[in-house]
């Protein structure tokens, strides 16, 4: 078996979450394909890049030899919409941390813009302390929330565009295609830091990853061990 299932994630679902839905659904498959006296097999499942929960939108699952290819899909440039606060910083990065207001200062559009133009192209940056990278051998998230010092470098990424702005303060709306290993998080938090306002990611969606578009994707209520047979 070697497959690909585009699911539009649901907020509030770990990627994890639709990798078990997935997986339950394998296993039923294998079941139902094993012949007399023979064991079921194994089916990998796996996916091609993680979504916060908080977060909706494209997530490629990776069904049997199709795992073998995660990297290579992992490593395609990723298109998101952003939403963001201005104003206000949060200790995650996104909705789900404690918020810290900073200024009452509206800036202008054309200061915005200015904001936005510093940070497109190759960057430097720093990847949220709430995140998944590994110190040590434990998630940075979990060290952070255990309330330790946690010191990530910079790293160097690609935004390749940032469009379709849309600006009615404090909220801020964007398009942005990235370059795998970008965090958005990062992204709003430097605008923020730019603009002197401070800023925090509140809402987000993936909706393509390379030729992948979220809406050639499943809902989850459309999983299902059937998707396995005519999904390829």
């Amino acid at each position: 078996m070697d497959k690909v299932i585009l699911v539009d994630k649901p907020k509030e679902w770990t990627s994890f979450d639709v990798v078990a839905k997935t997986r339950s659904f394998a296993r039923q498959y294998a079941v139902s394909h094993v012949k007399d006296r023979e064991k079921p097999k194994k089916i990998k499942v796996g996916h091609a890049g993680t979504l916060d929960p908080l977060a909706t939108g494209l997530l490629i699952i990776l069904v049997g030899d199709a795992t073998k290819q995660q990297d290579a899909y992992m490593k395609q440039d990723k298109e998101y919409e952003v939403t963001a606060r201005i104003g206000e910083t949060s200790t995650t990065g996104d909705a789900e941390g404690d918020k810290t207001h900073i200024t009452h200062n509206r800036p202008s559009i054309e200061a915005l813009h200015k904001a936005l133009e510093q940070f497109t192209g190759v960057i430097q940056q720093i990847p949220p302390q709430h995140s998944a990278i590994k110190i040590a051998g434990k998630r940075a998230y979990s060290l952070a929330r255990a309330g330790k010092d946690v010191k990530l470098e910079p790293r160097t990424v690609t935004v390749h565009s940032i469009s379709n702005v849309t600006y009615n303060y404090p909220e801020l709306r964007f398009t942005t295609v990235v370059s795998s290993g970008t965090y958005i998080r990062s992204l709003v938090a430097d605008i923020g830091e730019a603009l002197g306002t401070g800023a925090y990611m509140s809402e987000l969606r993936r909706t393509k990853i390379g030729s992948y578009r979220v809406e050639n994707a499943l809902k989850i209520e459309e999983l299902s061990q059937d998707v396995l047979q005519i999904v390829t």
